[in-house]
C-alpha cells in the first residue's frame, strides 16, 4: 500500500502584528513593468495595454513618461491606481494621476518619478479592529487624502505584514461584492 502525498498544515499568522492602512482610491488598477533590458510595459488588472488598445489613457501616459518611469521606477513590476478625470469617482480632478501602492518602497521621502504619486498612508502600527474602524471614520469625516477637498472617498486598504495579505473596507456597500446594487 502506498502512502498519499503528505500535505503540511500552513503556518497561521498572528493577527496582532504590524499593518499599514492606506486610502483605497476608486480608479482603475494599473501596472508598469520595467524589464532588465529597460523595456517598459503598461498593464491593467487583467491584460497588457497599448496606446492603441488602452484603458482610460494609461498606456498613452506610460508611453509619454517612458524614460522617466524606466529610470525612476527601475526594474520590476510596479502596481498602482490610475484615477482622476473621467475615471470612476473623478475625485474632482482636472487630470489623471498614477498612485503607486507600495508605500514601504515609495512613501515618505523616497525618490520616485515626479509623474507618480503614492497612495496616502493613513495608519501604521499594530492591527486593531477599533483602530481600523477609527481610520475609516476619520477618512469619512475629513475626505480623501489623495485629492484634498474630495468628500466621497472610497475606503481603506489594510496590508497585514505578518500574513502578507491585503484587506479592504469601503464606505459604501462594504458588505456587498463589487458591482452589487
Amino acid at each position: 500500500m502506498s502512502r498519499p502525498d503528505f500535505a503540511e498544515f500552513p503556518s497561521i499568522s498572528r493577527l496582532t502584528r504590524e499593518c499599514v492602512v492606506t486610502e483605497k482610491i476608486d480608479g482603475t488598477n494599473a501596472q508598469i513593468v520595467v524589464t532588465p533590458e529597460g523595456e517598459v510595459f503598461a498593464g491593467s488588472r487583467t491584460r497588457w495595454i497599448t496606446p492603441e488598445d488602452d484603458n482610460y489613457g494609461f498606456a498613452k501616459w506610460v508611453k509619454a513618461h517612458e524614460d522617466e518611469l524606466r529610470v525612476g521606477l527601475g526594474f520590476g513590476q510596479h502596481f498602482g491606481e490610475w484615477y482622476g478625470q473621467g475615471i470612476q469617482r473623478n475625485y474632482g480632478l482636472s487630470e489623471k494621476r498614477f498612485a503607486l501602492f507600495n508605500v514601504s518602497r515609495w512613501g515618505d521621502d523616497a525618490v520616485r518619478p515626479a509623474c507618480c504619486h503614492v497612495v496616502p498612508t493613513l495608519y501604521t502600527g499594530i492591527f486593531d479592529t477599533n483602530m481600523i474602524d477609527g481610520v475609516l471614520e476619520m477618512l469619512s469625516m475629513s475626505g480623501s487624502k489623495a485629492a484634498h477637498n474630495f468628500m466621497k472617498p472610497e475606503g481603506i486598504v489594510i496590508y497585514h505584514m505578518a500574513s502578507k495579505q491585503l484587506f479592504k473596507k469601503t464606505l459604501d456597500k462594504n458588505d456587498g461584492h463589487k458591482g452589487a446594487k
